[in-house]
């Protein structure tokens, strides 16, 4: 009886979603444990903890802000590629509120003296905000309206905003990167409270999204659209609200990530903000175990293990003084191995080693 109870407790430890992520983080950690001394030291300064695992978690969060939207939007079936840019229209939508003189706005002669203060900024900081995540949140719009209403494919839908993002964030700002000296909001990327401050917005999201997901119908709802929208569409599900709601909620996770970036490296730089980030996200959802394409059942956990993975691959790889342009090939070695995990013969390989089917004590 014991052999068949264990029996069914590994199938089910193997089959869950965290599974394979997890399985992937810890490998990269016991790699780092063996190759780079002193890789999970960690020290107080000043009352805050730093260390390399410290920054794994910091540097991760931008990609698991990211990640929470692009998993709805993955598991209705869809993708969505404005994610960077749509971080880049953040960043200069926040920097112009905080900074219009770059723009020859003429501020009042005296404020113009505090234009370097680290304590002034031309909007309130809540309006900047606000400001800002309205702005990507209509962005979000856009494309669920490009997607669920004008029937456009996913991938082209948010092309279009991949592709003109960048550019109307460059005509946000004249093409001039914003220098950003107000603290506040530099505490948004930059700020401790024992951990980075980051962080804490990141596990805000996460907990937002699980408790839209988990309890309410809406989680259930993207996954039946993403299983199959014809089938849901009858049974009285309106498949364009729910994939609008997805992509709406996506941009509003990138603005948040946008936030977070623009105010960690305080400036509004529209060419590199978020470059590339779309991708990671995509990674970290489809590490997570969401089949991109096709939709259906999703984790949110595991879709931020997921970013964990790919952070922690890039720390790891700058820990051993590998150059930038090799940690891309090397993630996506990664990758291709956690999304050969996957594979139907290994997770087939993975069951028999819980024993035959019919075993029994």
């Amino acid at each position: 009886m014991r052999k068949l109870t264990n029996i069914i407790q590994w199938r089910r430890i193997s089959e869950s979603r965290l599974f394979f992520p997890i399985l992937a983080l810890a490998f990269i950690l016991l790699f780092d444990l063996i190759f780079i001394p002193g890789f999970f030291k960690l020290e107080m300064k000043g009352g805050h903890l730093y260390g390399s695992l410290v920054d794994i978690l910091r540097n991760s969060t931008t990609v698991i802000v990211l990640a929470m939207g692009m998993t709805l939007v993955i598991a209705t079936g869809g993708v969505d590629l404005s994610v960077g840019a749509v971080m880049a229209i953040a960043a200069s939508v926040a920097a112009i509120m905080m900074n219009p003189v770059i723009i020859g706005v003429k501020l009042p002669p005296d404020l113009m003296s505090f234009i370097n203060d680290p304590n002034f900024t031309y909007a309130p900081l809540w309006q900047v905000i606000l400001a800002t995540l309205l702005v990507s949140t209509l962005c979000g719009v856009w494309n669920g309206i490009l997607v669920a209403y004008v029937k456009i494919q996913p991938m082209v839908a948010t092309l279009i905003l991949m592709i003109s993002g960048r550019g109307i964030a460059q005509l946000i700002t004249n093409g001039v990167r914003i220098q950003i000296f107000y603290e506040p909001f530099a505490f948004i990327g930059n700020g401790w409270l024992i951990l980075p401050f980051s962080l804490y917005i990141a596990a805000f999201v996460y907990a937002l999204t699980w408790l839209l997901t988990r309890k309410t119908a809406i989680g259930m709802f993207l996954e039946s659209v993403g299983i199959n929208a014809r089938s849901s569409y009858l049974s009285g599900i309106d498949e364009k609200k729910i994939k609008l709601l997805a992509y709406t909620i996506c941009g509003l996770c990138a603005g948040i990530a946008g936030l977070i970036a623009s105010s960690n490296i305080r400036t509004s730089d529209a060419n590199n903000i978020g470059l590339n980030y779309e991708l990671d996200a995509i990674l970290a959802v489809v590490i997570g175990g969401t089949v991109m394409g096709s939709g259906g059942r999703f984790s949110l956990l595991a879709s931020a293990i997921g970013g964990l993975v790919i952070q922690a691959t890039t720390i790891s790889m700058y820990a051993l003084q590998v150059s930038a342009s090799s940690v891309i090939a090397i993630k996506a070695l990664v990758v291709i191995f956690v999304i050969l995990l996957y594979s139907k013969q290994v997770q087939g390989f993975v069951r028999r080693l819980s024993g035959p089917k019919g075993a029994t004590s």
